[in-house]
């Protein structure tokens, strides 16, 4: 049986993100998307756009100086625009490591990501290593 297309683009786009590719991403989010990373630490917030997305994503990047390491593990679809996705990330940060469980959940119209709500298992872990 085929993937679905809504698991398909999410698969990408963590092929793009966990390679830096961020143009190949920029090509699967809507020119309006949302990006939401949770907790209370300086890099949280709302990202409204592509250009404020994208940016979040290179401070991440170059805060973790080519550490971060997401894996992938698992993709779920409602076959109404929802997407779902599990995944295990590490990463080092001025003497910090981080390895936490998350998920974004996704906001698929047509073949763009609308809005992306990321989610952790352990909210203070991830404040105290962005803090």
């Amino acid at each position: 049986m085929a993937e679905h297309p809504h698991a398909a683009l999410v698969r990408r786009g963590y092929e793009a993100f966990t390679s830096g590719d961020l143009d190949s991403l920029r090509t699967l989010l809507a020119g309006d998307c949302t990006y939401h990373l949770p907790g209370t630490h300086p890099l949280a917030g709302d990202y409204k756009g592509q250009d404020a997305v994208l940016d979040v994503f290179r401070r991440i990047f170059e805060e973790t100086n080519g550490t971060l390491n997401v894996e992938l593990r698992q993709v779920l679809v409602d076959g109404r625009g929802h997407a779902v996705s599990l995944h295990h990330s590490t990463a080092e940060r001025r003497g910090k490591r981080m390895e936490l469980d998350g998920g974004i959940v996704f906001r698929i119209v047509g073949d763009k990501a609308t809005d992306l709500d990321e989610c952790f298992h352990d909210l203070d872990a991830l404040d105290d290593f962005w803090s």
